[in-house]
């Protein structure tokens, strides 16, 4: 197989936890006798400081033309601290979004035994939770028309939705639940909004298609509650940009470290794929960031590319680095490894090398993993 990659490194510790996916990703390619050709281009506040713009038409067209996307963080202090600023690196991600029509974001969410102690939730509820949340990307109140009045003293932000954005991301979200547990859960709030009346009838409409589907409908606010609660009761969350994007980060510390939970927007051209950390402008360079949001953000990559043991593979490898102790700062502050190593250590592994051939000495070291 033969694929172009355009790579978004992006801000803050984007770069390097891009480069270990990378890294995978080439360990991969050798394995399977694959070709992967990366590409680099600019996005965010990088951008911003090299071209005055947040997204290059080089970006795009690349981008338009590529396979796939492996994109890594996005965001600065100096933009987040400024709210008059006119020229802000997430626009570069939301033109991006719009010009590729990514329109459904992929957040698979799932927990590890080795990590229990680690998330705000007790053990006995984070047994068995696994389960993705389908958030629509290119509609509702981030795109509505916005306005502020003369004076300052009032704003607005339409949302709006139509019919055929909500089917085609909810019948990607039946699909998937078809492939899964069959469980589908509409997130709404019908009680209050016209949108969110759109969807459930929608959604009410379509799912005669999916007979052993069962649905369900959850207002937000309870939604939100319920995965605290008892987070292994979903299976496939459906829901629209704003809320998805409320609940989907809610979701991931239930695992123990943002640093860990990848994403993959997709819609009819190219795809993107992404771990769901923020920019982390603090850890930039220091080569202490999890890198693992990234590494499986490849592996929905290769998923993506049909290419399915070598998607499980890098899984398997990322899940015995954590059951190992071969974890970043973020998972233990004392006895951690750098952001390098790990993606040395997965790289390795997919390789085919074994466990147990490992000699944690030169991994302390920094010198080579597996030896």
């Amino acid at each position: 197989m033969q694929k172009n990659i355009v790579v978004i490194e992006g801000d803050g510790i984007g770069p390097e936890v891009t480069r270990q996916a990378i890294k995978v990703l080439n360990a991969v390619a050798e394995q399977g006798g694959h070709e992967f050709n990366f590409t680099y281009h600019l996005m965010g506040a990088c951008a911003i400081d090299k071209t005055g713009n947040p997204l290059p038409d080089e970006t795009i067209e690349a981008a338009l033309n590529g396979d796939a996307i492996l994109f890594g963080a996005i965001g600065h202090p100096k933009y987040d601290n400024d709210p008059t600023a006119k020229v802000r690196p997430e626009q570069g991600l939301l033109k991006l979004r719009k010009s590729l029509q990514l329109f459904a974001n992929i957040r698979p969410v799932t927990t590890y035994p080795s990590l229990q102690h680690l998330s705000p939730l007790k053990a006995k509820i984070l047994e068995n939770v696994d389960f993705v949340i389908f958030r629509e990307l290119t509609g509702g109140i981030y795109f509505g028309k916005k306005e502020v009045n003369a004076e300052g003293t009032q704003a607005s932000d339409d949302c709006v939705y139509t019919r055929e954005e909500i089917e085609r991301i909810a019948h990607l979200a039946f699909k998937q639940a078809q492939q899964r547990r069959k469980k589908l859960t509409l997130v709404d709030k019908a009680n209050v909004l016209e949108t969110s009346r759109l969807w459930r009838k929608v959604v009410q409409d379509i799912a005669g298609t999916y007979p052993d589907v069962k649905v369900d409908f959850l207002f937000v606010d309870n939604a939100a509650m319920q995965i605290i609660l008892n987070p292994k009761q979903f299976d496939v969350i459906l829901t629209e940009n704003m809320f998805g994007d409320i609940i989907s980060d809610e979701a991931s510390v239930i695992s123990g470290s943002l640093g860990l939970l990848p994403s993959a927007s997709i819609g009819k051209g190219s795809a993107l794929f992404e771990p769901i950390h923020g920019s982390y402008p603090q850890a930039a360079g220091k080569d202490i960031a999890n890198p693992l949001g990234s590494i499986l953000s490849a592996a929905m990559l290769l998923d993506h590319f049909g290419l399915h043991a070598d998607a499980n593979k890098v899984r398997e490898a990322a899940n015995w680095t954590l059951q190992n102790g071969f974890v970043t700062k973020d998972i233990d502050p004392i006895n951690f490894y750098f952001t390098s190593t790990i993606g040395e250590l997965i790289s390795d592994y997919v390789s085919g090398k074994t466990p147990g051939d490992i000699h944690r000495d030169n991994i302390e070291l920094r010198k080579s993993t597996i030896i």
